[in-house]
């Protein structure tokens, strides 16, 4: 068996992992390297690590387009096989990725312009929407904790990975050829925080081999416990008090449907005054929709709310935007209202029109709910930039700048580690990806202070095992 790095490997974008078992190839995920637009165009064009037609199987850990992105321009490159993911999984990459085609059309508008000036020849977008579309018939969906034959010798599992909704940790079960041994090698995908009101927690998986897991958080703890804080609240509050606007960029899966329960839970309980709340993403609209449609992934408390009290992600203050002129209208708006608008690290999508009207007024509230990779727009704002560029122009940063934890979908540090000895199994080998460099140091020193065999994935690189 053979592992290589081709993404996500010292950095927490773009996760694609090649696994060679039985003479087959297995690419597990296929995401967007997602950073400074001409770099990402760079990386994600060529698949310069593995040829897509050498692909037999994809299996997709969950929805996120770090993880789905670039799947389209996978099979435009000429892989065949099938993709095997969870049905919301299949559901959510039903919008997500054509909304992901939309987005590299607008970049490469953008790259093509520098391109000109150098008297380049004009790029092409990585794909578009029929690709997407086409992309989406090669899906074969499955429940948790259902086995299937993926490949000779290969068989899948999914177990809940309480991340997003549909998100899976991915179980191989493999009869290796090559010592007629069985083994079991466990992928964690993302792997959530537990004790999340909306999700399920993340199941431990038993009797594990080898382990390619996250790192995102190595290092790091999250300032709140998991789940609905009072702090929340007391941010909201004090963002009325100025009068200003309250925008929240928010990931449009997950975190958009998280931030509307605790939204109509204050609501509920009269702890902050009635307030128009906007969602204003047709992508974020959407994927609330598909949430109702996926209650096995659900909390009791949301499952118990959703079939027997009321629809927990609406009410009566919330508008859903969808069009282009109704989102321009909101700039119109007097006195304070939250806008939830995507993409959650600001570097796409209507949060920067709302950042740009508005980052300049001191009566401003920008509350980030998630994490900013290194180099985002909203990086930036969040460690404290005086300044930013949004869309070509400068701007002063006179908002009110604010951040909360509590809503991340990732493990923290403990919780990794946690989750790390909750894995039962000799553990013989264990790989750290999806984190930046110095995230996956901290953990991998932790890890192997425990008695761990904890090596961490260099890009490019392959594994033996």
């Amino acid at each position: 068996m053979k592992l290589k790095f081709c993404g996500a490997a010292g950095t927490t974008t773009g996760s694609q992992h090649l696994l060679e078992i039985n003479g087959k190839r297995i690419l597990l995920d296929c995401g967007l390297y997602q950073g400074r637009r001409k770099d990402a165009y760079e990386i994600n064009c060529c698949f310069p690590h593995f040829d897509p037609a050498s692909v037999d199987v994809v299996v997709l850990s969950h929805a996120h387009i770090d993880h789905s992105g670039n799947l389209p321009n996978l099979s435009k490159k000429g892989f065949k096989g099938s993709i095997f993911t969870t049905n919301a999984t299949r559901d959510l990459c039903q919008i997500m990725l054509r909304d992901s085609a939309r987005i590299q059309e607008g970049d490469i508008d953008w790259l093509n312009k520098h391109r000109k000036r150098k008297g380049l020849e004009p790029a092409e977008p990585l794909y578009n929407e029929i690709d997407a579309e086409k992309c989406l018939r090669q899906f074969v969906t499955l429940g948790y904790d259902r086995p299937i034959t993926i490949s000779e010798g290969v068989e899948l599992t999914f177990v809940d990975a309480g991340h997003i909704l549909g998100s899976a940790q991915v179980v191989l079960d493999v009869m290796d050829h090559s010592d007629a041994k069985k083994k079991r090698f466990l992928f964690s995908g993302d792997v959530g925080r537990g004790n999340n009101e909306v999700l399920r927690d993340p199941v431990a998986v038993a009797d594990v081999d080898f382990l390619l897991m996250e790192s995102t958080y190595g290092g790091r703890e999250h300032d709140m416990a998991p789940g609905f804080d009072d702090r929340f609240g007391e941010i909201i509050r004090e963002a009325v008090e100025r009068g200003g606007k309250i925008l929240i960029p928010s990931f449009a899966v997950e975190r958009t449907q998280q931030v509307l329960y605790f939204l109509h839970d204050l609501l509920v309980k009269n702890e902050i005054p009635p307030i128009p709340v906007y969602v204003d993403s047709p992508l974020a609209v959407s994927a609330t929709e598909i949430y109702r449609l996926h209650p096995d992934s659900f909390s009791e408390e949301v499952y118990h709310t959703l079939f027997e009290i009321q629809n927990p992600f609406g009410f009566e203050e919330l508008t859903l935007v969808r069009s282009v002129k109704a989102s321009k209208a909101l700039n119109d708006i007097e006195g304070v209202a939250i806008i939830i608008s995507a993409s959650g690290m600001c570097e796409a999508g209507r949060i920067l029109h709302h950042l740009r009207n508005n980052i300049g007024n001191p009566r401003t509230t920008v509350l980030f709910v998630g994490y900013c990779a290194e180099g985002t727009l909203g990086r930036k704002i969040r460690d404290g930039a005086k300044d930013v560029n949004i869309l070509g122009d400068t701007f002063p940063v006179r908002a009110h700048i604010e951040s909360i934890d509590s809503f991340s979908g990732h493990a923290d540090h403990s919780e990794l580690v946690d989750y790390f000895h909750r894995i039962t199994g000799p553990k013989t080998r264990t790989w750290l990806v999806h984190g930046e460099a110095e995230s996956a140091q901290s953990l991998q020193s932790v890890l192997n202070a425990a008695g761990g065999n904890v090596e961490i994935g260099i890009l490019g690189k392959e594994a033996v095992f």
